[in-house]
C-alpha cells in the first residue's frame, strides 16, 4: 500500500468524521488530527471537553496512530503522563512477550476506521482496563480509593472546561 493510498484514505475519513465529530487538521497536515473528545455521560469525566491530537505514521494504515490528551496532568489508568493513550487498537499487530494476555485480534488491523479509535478511546474512560495500566498511580486509586479517583476525575473535568475558555 503506498503512502498516497494512506493519504486519501485519511482525507475521505476526515471530511467523514468532520461532520460528528470536532477535529482539525494540525497546520493542514493530514497526518496530524486534533480532536475535541467529550468526556462519556454517567462517568467522572461527564462534562469534561478534552483535545487530543492523533498522529498518523506515513505508512498508515499499514501501521497504527497514536493518540494523546492534551489536556495537562489527564489522569486514567490507561493513560501515560504525558497524554499518550494506551489501548489495544493502537499497538502494532504483533506478539507481545510483556503483555501475554493482549489478544492479536485486539490490536490494530489496517481495516480499522479512525472511528473504531475514537470509540474505543471513549469506551476506555467509561470502562478502564486495569489489567494493563499505563498509569500506576491511578489504576491503584481507582481500586483502592475509588471516590478518591473520582474526586480527582473531576478536578481535571474541571481544568478542561476552564481551559477552553482561558
Amino acid at each position: 500500500m503506498s503512502e498516497s493510498t494512506g493519504k486519501h484514505l485519511l482525507i475521505k475519513q476526515f471530511r467523514d468524521l468532520s461532520k460528528e465529530y470536532s477535529i482539525g487538521l494540525v497546520k493542514d497536515n493530514i497526518y496530524e488530527w486534533r480532536i475535541m473528545l467529550e468526556g462519556p455521560a454517567d462517568t467522572p469525566f461527564e462534562g469534561g471537553q478534552f483535545p487530543a491530537l492523533i498522529s498518523f505514521p506515513p505508512n498508515f494504515p499499514l501501521s497504527p496512530p497514536t493518540m494523546k490528551f492534551l489536556t495537562k496532568g489527564f489522569f486514567h489508568p490507561n493513560v501515560y503522563e504525558d497524554g499518550r493513550v494506551c489501548i489495544s487498537i493502537l499497538h502494532e499487530h504483533k506478539h507481545d512477550a510483556m503483555n501475554e494476555q493482549e489478544l492479536l485480534s485486539e490490536k490494530w488491523r489496517p481495516i480499522i476506521g479512525i472511528e473504531a479509535i475514537i470509540v474505543s478511546v471513549l469506551s476506555m474512560l467509561s470502562e478502564p482496563n486495569l489489567d494493563s495500566p499505563a498509569s500506576i498511580e491511578a489504576s491503584v486509586m481507582l481500586k483502592n480509593d475509588p471516590e478518591q479517583y473520582k474526586k480527582k476525575v473531576k478536578m481535571l473535568v474541571r481544568r478542561s472546561m476552564e481551559d477552553l475558555f482561558a
